[in-house]
């Protein structure tokens, strides 16, 4: 992230929104809107006294710590961020919601950085490719109460528990439960939420390995006695069959079985239900802190930038590609790719792999200075054309426009799938390769071999 934000040639846009993209491969124009960050970004240096100075001072739950920890209304998101700038909150500064505040954050700012009259611009870009990199989010496991988190004291979502690894994280990476105390049993539940019909239907692939690090990393820091409800533990990079039977031989309880249900026991402690599935008998577990490993789930606004973009999505809600085989990263629209999470879920290595091939793609593209394209395309007969609009209605890929009352299509947009020319009741569109002559033509070749056929078996010949 650092050499991002220092490389001469990348210009990073940070709490910013694209809201418009036109053209076409090798000429996008992108309209960004900037938000009001509140501090001008030139003279902030990242020195967090506007932080110490607010008056809701570690008050407002933190989105980095998933909760678990507090921030202030003027904040920078974590210490690593890049860029490392402050930003005001602007729905739970005071003076930015009711115009009263003591205002000790501007005060403090040495450098005069924070300005509370800065309002949102926007910002045009041309740009030859486009990589959407949009990531994920965790599934809401409060829509599921049988697992009781956010009603049972010490039920954790696996981020949450992240966070609570982490050295840096709310409890200086400490696994302690509400009272403080550290666990003597933790049970990991996998797939909470996902491969089921009324979460996620299908599988996020990163979890049980996530999960399997979380246990061994618990086991060194509390001692307690962990156990891991799974259906399937999916290991399949590599290496990664070695890091499972690692898992085991540290003494974490691996049981076959879906974790069901989580209920309050009668003496404070959590008690999950499940089912052995190898012994053939349902188990109720009592334990102390319960982890609920939750998949992935596309990204909030991936539906409304798909739109924006024309990239359509699979039926699960992430990107689709133009072929899961031989064009994984690219779209069906030209000059647009995908890396990482926007289009399945994937572990690091494998984003990794498909974010150097999308960069790839798009270099490729850009070095070669013009852009190849079909020939199959649509064509407008202008003297028939009588600029109805009706073909721009149908077109999935927003080839066409209407110039000077005719219709006109970009030949870079047009993927010739000819939903235009059988739309124009005029027969003002021809498609390429695929007018009526050469059709019918096809058609008659075809019977004429098929009598040729039909008169040699008749004679005997072969």
């Amino acid at each position: 992230m650092m050499d991002a934000g220092r490389h001469p040639r990348i210009k990073l846009l940070s709490y910013s929104e694209v809201v418009g993209v036109q053209g076409f491969v090798g000429s996008f124009q992108v309209r960004v809107r900037r938000k009001p960050r509140y501090v001008i970004e030139e003279l902030c240096t990242g020195c967090g006294v506007c932080t110490e100075a607010c008056v809701l001072r570690n008050r407002v739950p933190s989105e980095f710590e998933v909760g678990l920890g507090k921030r202030s209304a003027a904040y920078i998101p974590f210490a690593q961020a890049v860029p490392l700038k402050a930003t005001i909150d602007p729905t739970t500064c005071l003076y930015l919601i009711r115009g009263k505040c003591s205002m000790k954050c501007q005060k403090a700012c040495e450098r005069g950085a924070i300005d509370f009259t800065m309002q949102e611009a926007f910002e045009d870009l041309r740009v030859g490719a486009i990589i959407l990199a949009t990531g994920y989010d965790l599934f809401d496991i409060g829509k599921l109460p049988q697992y009781g988190y956010g009603v049972y004291d010490n039920v954790y979502t696996g981020l949450e528990f992240e966070r609570m690894l982490s050295a840096a994280g709310p409890t200086g990476g400490k696994v302690v439960k509400k009272d403080g105390r550290q666990p003597e049993s933790i049970a990991f539940l996998h797939c909470a939420g996902s491969r089921d019909e009324k979460g996620l239907p299908y599988c996020s692939r990163f979890c049980c390995m996530n999960t399997l690090k979380q246990a061994q990393l618990a086991r060194h820091k509390t001692h307690a006695r962990i156990y891991e409800f799974y259906i399937d533990l999916r290991c399949t990079g590599k290496a990664y069959e070695e890091f499972y039977k690692r898992t085991q031989e540290q003494g974490v309880h691996l049981i076959r079985g879906k974790g069901v249900e989580v209920l309050p026991d009668d003496d404070g402690k959590l008690l999950v239900l499940a089912e052995d599935t190898l012994m053939g008998r349902p188990i109720e577990l009592p334990v102390d802190m319960v982890v609920l490993t939750t998949g992935a789930q596309p990204a909030a606004g991936a539906k409304q930038l798909g739109q924006l973009v024309n990239v359509s999505l699979s039926p699960d809600g992430f990107f689709a590609e133009a072929h899961p085989k031989l064009r994984p990263v690219e779209t069906a629209t030209a000059g647009i790719f995908l890396a990482g999470c926007c289009q399945t879920p994937k572990d690091i290595p494998d984003t990794v792999a498909q974010a150097s091939a999308a960069a790839t793609q798009a270099l490729k593209l850009l070095i070669r200075g013009a852009v190849e394209i079909d020939p199959t395309v649509a064509s407008v007969i202008e003297d028939r054309c009588s600029g109805c609009g009706q073909c721009i209605m149908v077109c999935p890929y927003r080839a066409i426009e209407i110039q000077q009352a005719k219709a006109h299509i970009n030949p870079a947009l047009c993927l010739g799938c000819g939903t235009c020319a059988a739309a124009c009741e005029a027969k003002a569109i021809m498609a390429a390769h695929f007018t009526d002559e050469e059709l019918v033509a096809e058609v008659d070749a075809i019977l004429h071999r098929s009598e040729l056929v039909v008169e040699r078996e008749n004679s005997g010949t072969r």
